[in-house]
């Protein structure tokens, strides 16, 4: 079903490294906030996550009047997901049907520049 609706997205961001996924929307939403000074509230713009295990994902979207939590956990196989330090890269809507389709986007994606937060 996301693959169907991914060009409606403004941006899509992929959080790299690894997050505690038993992190709601509250927790996802500070993450975006504080350690990629980026705005959680910013309509059609699509964050995703990746736990240690690699065969689930959660994702946050606020529509305007709240946020939707997706989580999407496959049945064999894993996402790949970049693993290096916690970084946040801007992904196009092809390439989050690769990822969504077991393929590796590493090599397509461009790092977003952001400022740290103290």
């Amino acid at each position: 079903m996301l693959k169907d609706v991914v060009n409606q997205f403004e941006k899509i961001y992929l959080a790299t490294g690894y997050t505690d996924l038993r992190r709601g929307i509250d927790g996802l939403a500070e993450v975006i906030h504080r350690e990629f000074d980026l705005n959680p509230y910013d309509k059609d713009i699509l964050f995703l996550f990746c736990g240690r295990r690699s065969d689930r994902i959660k994702g946050l979207l606020w529509e305007g009047d709240g946020f939707l939590l997706l989580y999407k956990r496959v049945d064999s196989g894993r996402f790949q997901w970049p693993r290096t330090e916690k970084d946040i890269w801007e992904i196009t809507a092809d390439q989050l049907v690769q990822l969504l389709s077991g393929f590796s986007v590493i090599r397509t994606i461009n790092p977003v520049e952001y400022k740290y937060v103290s």
